[in-house]
């Protein structure tokens, strides 16, 4: 060691160095020194040894010593006392007197290391200027906060009675948090006040350290603090809970609640979004008390959510062919709807086989819209199809609802809240691809509530119900593997975006043919077990059940013909307990009229010809579509007395706007081309025209009609009958052309049922008789024609044929 190059000083002490690792004494400090060291006890002696010549104390030169480097300053520190440590170890006890600046290395007695050195004045202002007098009460007033919050009380007095500025910044060396490099700063640090004001600074810095790591210390403890205190609680509040059920005697069985939700909700096999979503609800509960009406909200939708069939779903059969037989057995009829069935089980098979069930998270669910009159099986027909793909059916009736949360749910927020009736069915059904039988769609409506037509666009789009978003449950709902049938009487009163979203197959009603196989085979068995009867005590000729279905009830379904077929069965059952009739018995045709009474539909032609509609000249039989199915109309025209009506035209009926331009149109045809008709149209011009549509009660629209009208003015005005046999359909024009209309298959079975045996239809729908029943177009003899010249020629009889007969006024 030696001192800095250029630096004159005077070296007036020679002293044993005392080195210290990793610890630094500052003037005024005393430590305890361990002397099993070798260097210490080699120091320590030396002080002694040079002491007895002196006869003073030991003194030793304390250096701290950093990685092997002795500090350029040290302290001179006096051995106060040798003798045993706490451990027992020998020890020295020195304390430090003041700095010495460490000049070269001398030679000196015993083993230590010896140095020159000079003691280091420390000057310090008198009297203490203002700024080193605030300094020192911001010192004292930092170390007696740090020391209070340490719990030294006994040292907060001595640091107060120190007045000397290096004595109170050398005491900042028992400070345990400052690190060696920071003592040693302190211990060169020869300016009082710069020391004091750097131990401040040290000080300062801690205790804003300090702060820092109470506070999170004390945040972590809160916490730590509320969940031990919660735990204690919820334990208080079973055992509470517990104690009250046995008072109740709920038992001790009850204690273990089945309404454990978390427990339930780990055990359960749920989507990961939908378990997300319910451990937070039972987070909820778990912080909910049992007064608060969120808790019962929570239970509600928790256990409808743990009923819900997640990952439950049937396997279909694909058996086509026995599928196919399954439908052929329970239904007559309905090829276009059975053969889409069939085809969708087909085509789902083959996805199967090939590894395309699922594409882009949608799987091949079908939306089909049986659009048919009542009775002709719609609803039983769902039956059928979920008997045939193996699956769980369940029935959804939208008649009358108006509410669009019916459809969607209710949000949790409400008293009472419910899941929207597509969830409730999926969830009745145990199963996520059931079929759903969403029976009178056309009958939704729609008010302040809602719109639940529009709430259905979601659940009825193939590209969008694989996310179905119920408002109750507000998890999505994978909809694309329900196979949904919807069935409605009216394809008009379908929303138009709705309908576009499903696959329209029409259900027209039934043959006669058809309507006997189906009350033979079904309709008959079932009323004979509902009346206490057997096929053994009670049959029906096929005759008879022609004559019922084509005279008794004449309709597009079987409905009515159920209800007879049953009124028959219990006039038999309470004939025989009243000892009126015997059985075994067999119905035939006569028997008919004295078991349900007289028919209610006979055929125009088996009337009287004087008794005939078309008797007169200006009856006209029409073909309409109604909500029923197809229906025969018959069309009235008269013309009033010069003298007492006024010209122009009457219509009544209660018909539409469409139908009433119909009827000018055809009025107009005939006035412009009534000379080359051979028509007197002056009758047209002079006199008032009334055009009457019986069974006015019943609403009538549609341009349809205008051929009807057309030849019921025309047999008016030539006074030629219009033929009994012939039934029209067909919209005219200004010029007389025939026009298409809608419905022909209908109208044609209409006209079957009804008799006719000769119907005209439109030209360009003559396509449209693919569609109808083969063993009806062999009784009808159907004309297409272009203009209604043709239909004149078809439907008016011969003027030469006629008796003369008077013109309808």
């Amino acid at each position: 060691m030696a001192a800095e190059s250029g630096e004159s000083m005077e070296f007036t002490l020679v002293l044993p160095v005392l080195p210290l690792d990793g610890e630094v004494v500052l003037p005024g400090m005393v430590v305890p020194l361990d002397l099993s060291d070798a260097e210490i006890r080699a120091a320590v002696e030396a002080a002694q040894a040079a002491a007895r010549a002196e006869s003073g104390k030991p003194k030793v030169l304390l250096v701290p010593r950093i990685d092997g480097t002795y500090a350029k300053t040290g302290v001179l520190g006096t051995v106060e006392q040798v003798g045993r440590l706490a451990d027992g170890d020998p020890g020295a006890l020195v304390k430090g007197r003041h700095r010495v600046r460490i000049g070269a290395g001398t030679t000196g007695p015993g083993a230590a290391l010896w140095v020159e050195g000079a003691r280091v004045e420390e000057t310090v202002p008198e009297p203490l200027p203002g700024q080193v007098t605030d300094l020192v009460k911001e010192y004292k007033a930092l170390a007696t906060t740090w020391l209070r919050k340490r719990g030294a009380w006994q040292v907060v007095d001595r640091v107060q009675a120190i007045d000397d500025v290096s004595a109170l910044a050398d005491n900042s060396g028992y400070s345990p948090f400052l690190t060696t490099d920071q003592k040693t700063e302190l211990l060169e640090t020869t300016d009082p006040v710069a020391r004091l004001r750097l131990a401040a600074q040290q000080l300062r810095d801690h205790l804003a350290e300090q702060d820092v790591a109470e506070t999170i210390a004390k945040d972590v403890q809160e916490g730590v603090d509320k969940q031990q205190r919660e735990f204690l609680l919820r334990r208080q509040l079973e055992a509470v809970r517990k104690e009250l059920r046995e008072l109740n005697g709920d038992g001790p069985d009850a204690a273990e609640e089945s309404d454990d939700y978390r427990a339930r909700v780990e055990a359960a096999d749920l989507p990961e979004r939908v378990r997300e979503a319910a451990l937070k609800e039972v987070e909820k509960l778990e912080r909910s008390s049992d007064q608060s009406p969120e808790g019962s909200w929570i239970r509600t939708w928790l256990d409808t959510v743990l009923e819900m069939p997640w990952n439950e779903r049937t396997e279909d059969a694909y058996d086509i062919q026995g599928a196919k037989e399954i439908l052929d057995a329970e239904h007559a009829g309905l090829d276009d709807v059975k053969a889409r069935i069939t085809e969708y089980l087909a085509v789902r098979k083959r996805r199967g086989e090939r590894g395309l069930g699922v594409i882009g998270g949608r799987r091949g669910g079908a939306v089909l819209a049986l659009v048919g009159p009542p009775g002709v099986g719609k609803t039983s027909l769902g039956e059928s199809v979920a008997h045939a793909m193996g699956r769980k059916f369940v029935r959804v009736a939208l008649g009358g609802v108006r509410d669009e949360a019916e459809i969607r749910g209710h949000r949790r927020t409400y008293v009472g809240a419910l899941p929207g009736r597509i969830v409730r069915a999926v969830k009745e059904a145990g199963s996520m691809n059931p079929v759903v039988l969403l029976d009178e769609i056309d009958k939704v409506g729609s008010d302040f509530r809602g719109d639940p037509a529009a709430a259905l666009l979601e659940v009825l789009d193939p590209a969008q119900n694989h996310t179905f978003r119920d408002h109750y449950l507000e998890v999505e709902l994978d909809l694309s593997d329900v196979v949904f049938l919807a069935t409605a009487n009216v394809l008009e009163a379908i929303p138009e975006a709705l309908a576009d979203r499903m696959e329209i197959v029409r259900l027209d009603g039934y043959t006669e043919d058809e309507k006997v196989v189906i009350a033979r085979d079904h309709l008959l068995p079932r009323q004979l077990e509902r009346a206490g009867l057997t096929g053994d005590e009670v049959t029906l000729e096929e005759g008879a059940l022609r004559k019922l279905a084509g005279e008794y009830t004449r309709e597009a379904g079987v409905r009515t013909l159920e209800r007879t077929v049953a009124r028959l069965l219990r006039k038999v059952a309470a004939q025989h307990e009243l000892g009126e009739r015997d059985l075994p018995f067999t119905v035939r045709e006569e028997d008919l009229r004295g078991l349900v009474g007289r028919p209610h539909h006979v055929p125009e032609s088996a009337q009287d010809p004087a008794e005939r509609r078309t008797a007169v000249p200006g009856v006209a039989t029409g073909l309409a579509v109604t909500g029923a199915g197809g229906d025969v109309l018959y069309v009235e025209a008269s013309l009033a007395d010069p003298e007492t009506g006024a010209a122009g035209l009457t219509l009544t009926g209660q018909l539409g706007d469409v139908m009433k331009e119909s009827a000018q149109i055809a009025l107009s045809f005939l006035r412009s081309h009534g000379a080359e008709l051979e028509l007197p149209v002056a009758d047209l011009k002079d006199r008032g025209v009334h055009i009457h549509f019986p069974a006015g009660a019943v609403p009538k629209d549609g341009p349809s009609a205008g051929v009807t009208m057309t030849t019921a003015l025309a047999s008016l005005l030539s006074g030629r009958l219009v033929r009994t046999d012939v039934a029209m359909t067909g919209e005219v024009s200004l010029t007389g052309r025939v026009l298409p209309i809608g419905g022909v298959k209908q109208k044609l079975l209409a006209a079957h049922r009804a008799g006719v045996t000769t119907v005209i239809i439109p030209k360009r729908n003559e396509a449209d008789l693919d569609d109808v029943p083969a063993e009806v177009l062999e009784k009808l003899d159907v004309h297409a024609v272009t203009d209604v010249r043709q239909v004149l020629e078809l439907a008016l009889t011969p003027a030469a044929t006629m008796a003369e007969a008077p013109v309808a006024a």
